[in-house]
């Protein structure tokens, strides 16, 4: 990591031509159906400037933000996870030739993308899908095609959204791992630091200047107060234990009885990676598709197998959630598959906050 450097704002715009003209589709956070989500960005006029997201537990909203501030928005329902881990993807095709048939797998074309004003936990997040998906036994080969040759520019938060507990998870709000780029919005610039050698090339070609000190140390003082501002906590101390003893707790049917098993959670989560995989065939007979699909461990029918359901109440499925993210996870992957983004607070109808359960179940075993 280089030291940091000093940034116009207006050097954004170079630094958005400067991908693309290496060939990388560009793609940022983009106002959209009352909300932001990754889609490609020309310029700095595509991106969600101006702006700001109001969110609390089951409500989020686009707000007027500070004239001039580029990256006002924390985030929106969408993470990285989609462009990676595709919601609905052909794996294999089956088709017939004469009396026999001949299968091929369906690899995706590789790509070449640029993501602009990613957050530090949605950086942790690839980071845990990586490990799922590139660092276990089996690789799975249409992640990894899609993954492959991917630049990133983190932008630190400044501010948080009141959902936001990326702290106690370690995670942000600052960057230090899985970016090319990072960069730290001030009122008149950016500070920059590099996180590869591709990023160093990048900020060379950009020509900057090395940050004062006195600027290095107040993008330093903002992410610091960010962290030391977020209105919640989840106490990670004792977890796995917790959760594991805790498996009768009286707590898990009190939430049940609010939840509404919709899945929201799940589908917003930038980390959960329950998928089914269904055959689908032509009406003529001539061709069948093996596809994978999302799925949620919040649906019925994910833990029906022949003859039973395993998961057959509600607070069966929010119990295997909860516990699978904050203590399964580390025993199988050796970290927690919650990365403190907030979006299952943010976007569950009803409101349910995860670290308001964790911290009720805590108190149910002190009783």
């Amino acid at each position: 990591m280089t030291e940091p450097m000093y940034m116009p704002k207006a050097a954004l715009e170079n630094l958005i031509a400067l991908l693309r003209g290496d060939g990388y589709k560009v793609l940022g956070p983009v106002s959209r159906d009352a909300g932001v989500a990754f889609e490609e960005v020309r310029a700095v006029s595509d991106l969600a400037a101006g702006v700001r997201d109001s969110q609390e537990a089951g409500r989020y909203r686009l707000e007027p933000g500070v004239p001039g501030e580029i990256f006002g928005v924390v985030n929106g329902a969408g993470s990285l996870k989609p462009f990676f881990f595709a919601p609905d993807e052909n794996l294999i095709e089956v088709r017939r030739e004469g009396k026999s048939f001949k299968s091929s797998e369906v690899i995706p074309p590789p790509r070449r993308l640029a993501f602009v004003g990613v957050r530090a936990c949605d950086l942790a997040a690839v980071a845990v899908q990586d490990r799922i998906f590139l660092h276990d036994r089996f690789r799975d080969t249409h992640y990894e095609t899609r993954r492959k040759d991917v630049f990133m520019v983190a932008v630190n938060c400044t501010r948080s959204a009141p959902t936001c507990f990326c702290a106690s998870m370690k995670t942000g709000p600052e960057a230090t791992a899985g970016f090319d780029l990072s960069l730290t919005e001030m009122d008149e610039c950016f500070v920059a630091k590099s996180g590869s050698s591709a990023g160093e090339a990048m900020l060379e070609r950009l020509g900057l200047r090395t940050a004062s000190a006195g600027e290095a140390e107040q993008a330093r003082t903002l992410t610091d107060r960010c962290a030391a501002g977020m209105r919640r906590q989840l106490d990670t101390s004792d977890l796995p234990r917790l959760l594991y003893e805790q498996a009768d707790s009286p707590r898990w049917k009190e939430v049940a009885s609010r939840c509404l098993s919709c899945t929201n959670c799940t589908m917003v989560c930038p980390t959960c990676f329950c998928h089914a995989v269904v055959d689908q065939q032509e009406i003529d007979g001539n061709m069948s598709r093996r596809v994978r699909q999302w799925d949620s461990c919040f649906s019925l029918e994910h833990a029906h197998i022949h003859g039973i359901n395993f998961r057959p109440r509600i607070e069966d499925r929010y119990r295997q959630w909860l516990t699978h993210k904050l203590a399964s996870w580390i025993d199988q992957f050796g970290t927690s598959g919650c990365v403190g983004c907030g979006r299952c607070i943010t976007w569950c109808p009803v409101g349910i906050d995860l670290t308001q359960e964790v911290a009720a179940i805590r108190a149910s075993a002190i009783k």
